[in-house]
């Protein structure tokens, strides 16, 4: 670099700086001015020789996290601090974390340590683990030391999602499943709105561009005619609102791009069918002792003007979100029959929605009790104390309650609880005491006896019933919902399968010695294949329950003498019983014409995946199973996300070359008015298109209306859009989808 670029570089680094700390959502003391300067030059120091993969020096991009940290998060200095050196320990070795300790004090020493260690994992290579998810544990655990940790870590990957352009495809990919798999999800669960928005944007930016820049395009062409909707629907009520005498604001607010592509994946309904595409926000100025007064006024004004949808009243001013949300939602009848959803806030409930935590701590007396964010993160302990558990399932487990929408439901005594949609009595149990849910014998809701499986719902008054006899069985995980409750029955029944297995051991070494063999490690793992099992406890358990009996041992123990011989045959056996037709059939299958996987294009063996069923033309990848080969999805495959962040290292690329050699199965949803002759009308499109046979079609009429399933098999996606489009035409057919 020349001395002119190297100034000017300086000049924007310089600049850059005195930005973070003129967006301060906090107020600055000398002290945290000085803390910050102090860890910039650490920062700058310790990050002088590194560039980022676009060029520019790497210190920009722990000054913009740390913009994120104090002006989008609003957290305090010592959050800007530990952000502006949250790489300082990983990236050079001159700086450990007992002298970031000895420069900046513990808490930032601990906030940095929990971000390094999160950091460093992710760059073992291990291929027999899924080092994904054990980052995530590792990081979810950090939850537990300092939730600063995981809001400086959603900080630093919302900038590296910002920032992803230079990066290959495949990484930006991998990249973008786990932003949508897990930290778009925690950034909710902390109130983060505006950034979870962010992140799940453009992670649909990089996990299905086609998707993304589609939406962008129309939301663009339809901005003009929405903003002048909303200016007429705002003229309407600002008047009486100015009556009076409220002091507020009204802005309107575009959805996201993500959450219009999930309306519309799960509605089944075109961009144009979105009837909700924006929100109408009223914010107000009003004190702690009139604003839930001043926001049932403003829901007054606005119904006398509009019509409300009853259903869709939403009331988080009388009972806040466990993430601490406060607001009135409701979706009226606007001009032109649109329906508009309206949300009311004050200015401290907006605060606390566009910050989340931060705000969230500002505004919180303390003389008051833990609120429902407090005891969420309190509780993490107990979610994340199964440190046995797969670390793939760990985070499955501990994702349950993050996007999960809530109920309210009272105790006994009145009290109000939170508990995720789809909850159950069991769950509330859990949710009071894990003692309470251990002896819980049975429930009655709303004075009535009901199973331990029923769903909750918002309003339900709850009692429990419990038994010191009572403890828990298998079939209490099919009917828990919530991470907490799923947790401690897996503990408690584990903790039951330890004390039989413990019997079960010693009445196996008794068994064992009537038959002259030595309970020992080679005799266990012996018996633990021979009884097709995965563990030591697994055997241990079955013998204290008899489910492996003196028979069965017997067996074993004549089986074990000549095993090696049978080894060696059945291994001999099983290649000699491979005919030369099954040994060739792979190479004359043309499934070889249709897939390349990889940088290099290899043609390889692979199956479908029957859980998206992909046909060629469809975006897809591989994925490299244990013991199935390789399973090829479609990239908006449910599953992909979780196998894309937890698995990245099983995943190919993978693209179709030709497909005029094989068929393939669809099914075909339809719904529409059922008329005469709609069937064989349905039944000649399909024979008159090309190349489409149909395998079976099934309908069902319902007073006028009707639905219908059609499977079909095709050569490729373009036939089968061909058909579905032809089918749109028909008349009566109000909707065609592709399951």
């Amino acid at each position: 670099m020349s001395e002119v670029e190297i100034e000017n570089e300086n000049a924007a680094i310089a600049k850059a700086y005195k930005e973070l700390l003129k967006v301060s959502y906090r107020t600055l003391s000398t002290a945290d001015k000085k803390l910050i300067r102090k860890a910039f030059e650490v920062a700058l120091e310790a990050h002088k020789e590194q560039r980022r993969k676009s060029g520019e020096a790497y210190i920009f991009h722990p000054i913009a996290v740390a913009k994120i940290v104090a002006q989008e998060i609003g957290m305090d200095a010592t959050s800007i601090a530990a952000a502006l050196l949250h790489d300082v320990v990983e990236d050079n070795e001159a700086y450990t974390v007992e002298i970031i300790k000895d420069l900046f004090g513990e808490v930032v020493a601990r906030i940095v340590d929990g971000l390094t260690k999160i950091s460093s994992l992710s760059k073992e290579k291990d291929m027999d683990v899924s080092l994904q998810a054990e980052n995530f544990r590792k990081m979810l655990l950090t939850l537990n030391d300092d939730v600063r940790v995981i809001i400086i870590k959603i900080a630093d990957r919302l900038h590296n999602m910002q920032t992803m352009d230079s990066m290959r495809p495949d990484k930006q990919e991998k990249i973008a499943s786990e932003t949508l798999y897990i930290y778009a999800p925690l950034a909710h669960r902390i109130g983060l709105y505006n950034i979870k928005t962010k992140l799940e944007d453009l992670g649909l930016k990089y996990t299905e561009p086609e998707v993304y820049n589609d939406i962008l395009l129309k939301m663009k062409e339809s901005k003009e005619e929405q903003d002048a909707y909303i200016m007429e629907f705002n003229d309407v009520i600002k008047k009486s609102l100015d009556k009076e005498g409220l002091n507020y604001t009204i802005k309107g607010r575009p959805k996201s791009i993500f959450s219009i592509k999930r309306k519309m994946a799960k509605q089944g309904v075109s961009f144009d069918e979105v009837y909700d595409k924006f929100a109408v926000r009223i914010i107000y100025k009003g004190d702690t002792e009139n604003e839930k007064f001043l926001a049932w006024k403003i829901y007054s004004v606005v119904t006398d003007h509009f019509r409300p949808n009853p259903t869709r009243l939403r009331d988080w001013i009388s009972s806040p979100k466990s993430t601490s949300y406060e607001a009135l939602h409701i979706t009226v009848m606007g001009p032109k029959g649109r329906w508009v959803e309206v949300q009311i806030r004050s200015d401290r409930m907006n605060e606390i929605a566009e910050k989340g935590y931060a705000a969230h701590y500002k505004y919180k007396n303390k003389d008051d009790k833990e609120d429902n964010l407090d005891i969420w993160i309190n509780r993490l302990q107990e979610a994340l104390e199964n440190a046995s558990m797969n670390a793939v399932d760990f985070v499955e487990q501990f994702k349950l309650n993050l996007y999960s929408k809530e109920i309210f439901v009272f105790t006994p005594k009145g009290e109000l609880k939170s508990l995720p949609k789809g909850a159950t009595p069991l769950d509330f149990a859990f949710s009071i005491h894990t003692e309470v849910g251990k002896k819980t014998r049975g429930a009655k809701v709303n004075g009535k006896l009901v199973p331990l499986s029923h769903e909750l719902q918002s309003g339900d008054q709850v009692d429990i019933m419990t038994s010191e006899n009572a403890k828990p069985n298998n079939n209490w995980l099919d009917y828990a919902t919530t991470a907490r409750a799923r947790s401690k029955i897996k503990s408690l029944l584990k903790e039951d399968i330890k004390i039989i297995a413990e019997d079960g051991k010693e009445i196996l070494r008794r068994k064992l010695k009537q038959l002259k063999i030595d309970l020992n490690e080679k005799s266990v793992n012996e018996m633990v294949n021979y009884f097709k099992l995965q563990t030591s406890l697994d055997l241990f358990y079955r013998v204290g329950t008899s489910s492996i009996d003196n028979t069965m041992l017997k067996e074993y123990a004549a089986s074990r003498s000549n095993a090696l011989v049978s080894f060696i045959k059945n291994k001999i056996n099983r290649r000699q019983n491979i005919s030369p037709e099954e040994l060739n059939k792979e190479e004359i299958t043309n499934k070889y014409d249709l897939l390349v996987f990889g940088k290099e294009e290899e043609k390889l063996d692979y199956k479908l995946a029957v859980c998206c069923n992909p046909i060629p033309g469809d975006n897809v990848f591989g994925f490299i199973t244990i013991n199935d080969g390789i399973k090829v999805h479609k990239k908006n495959c449910p599953n992909a996300l979780s196998l894309q962040s937890n698995y990245a290292y099983r995943i190919m690329q993978a693209r179709w070359i030709d497909s005029s050699q094989q068929e393939f199965a669809a099914q075909i949803v339809l719904s529409g008015i059922d008329n005469l002759g709609l069937v064989n009308d349905i039944t000649k499109v399909i024979s008159s298109n090309m190349h489409v046979n149909m395998n079976s079609i099934s309908f069902q009429s319902d007073d006028g209306i009707f639905s219908g399933k059609i499977n079909v098999i095709v050569r490729n996606k373009t036939i089968l859009k061909k058909l579905m489009n032809n089918l749109k035409k028909i008349s009566g057919i109000e909707k065609v989808s592709r399951v």
